[in-house]
């Protein structure tokens, strides 16, 4: 009985041991799975009633990724029932007046080419350092917070340090003292 117990728990050794070493997947965080192979409910876009054409001779071409007969403007009926303006999708690359000022002051430094995947490279190098132990993966804990708690700001510290540099905070809930005052 006791060789069996010592043979067991070897065994276990032996496939934790070996678990450990196969570390070669991408790193999950926050370890979201989907159950199902569904279609995407953010992906379906109501369409416009179909018509039957008079003439099926007539039709244009397909042309993949463009418009078509049924939704000739699928994006800019979204961003009109969100809400939006449909006439700021179309700029053909240019910034609108209103945004200048902004792009100006974002790029004042200068820009660096690549940065998105240089970023994307940088975050997922710290992810996969910081993609939780043996066990947090075996059993898909998320580590995601914990990972990322280096970069957390304290946003009391930060609220403060920009009322002591006075800057008005109107977002923010009053300081100590003028709650105090209120009361």
């Amino acid at each position: 009985m006791q060789a069996k117990i010592g043979t067991l728990g070897l065994a276990f050794t032996a496939v934790l041991t070996l678990a450990a070493c196969g570390n070669s997947r991408d790193p999950s965080l926050m370890n979201l799975r989907s159950s199902h192979q569904g279609p995407d409910e953010f992906g379906v876009i109501p369409t416009k009633p179909l018509e039957m054409p008079e003439n099926l001779d007539a039709l244009p071409p397909p042309t993949p990724g463009g418009a078509n007969i049924t939704d000739p403007t699928p994006e800019a009926d979204a961003v009109a029932a969100l809400g939006g303006n449909p006439r700021r999708l179309d700029r053909n690359g240019q910034v609108p007046t209103s945004d200048r000022a902004l792009v100006s002051a974002a790029s004042r430094y200068g820009s660096q080419a690549g940065i998105r995947q240089t970023l994307a490279a940088e975050d997922y190098q710290w992810r996969k350092d910081h993609d939780g132990r043996l066990l947090e993966r075996l059993f898909q804990v998320s580590v995601y917070y914990k990972a990322y708690k280096p970069m957390e700001l304290d946003q009391s510290a930060e609220l403060e340090r920009w009322r002591r540099l006075g800057v008005v905070t109107p977002g923010a809930p009053p300081s100590g003292e003028a709650q105090q005052a209120v009361k």
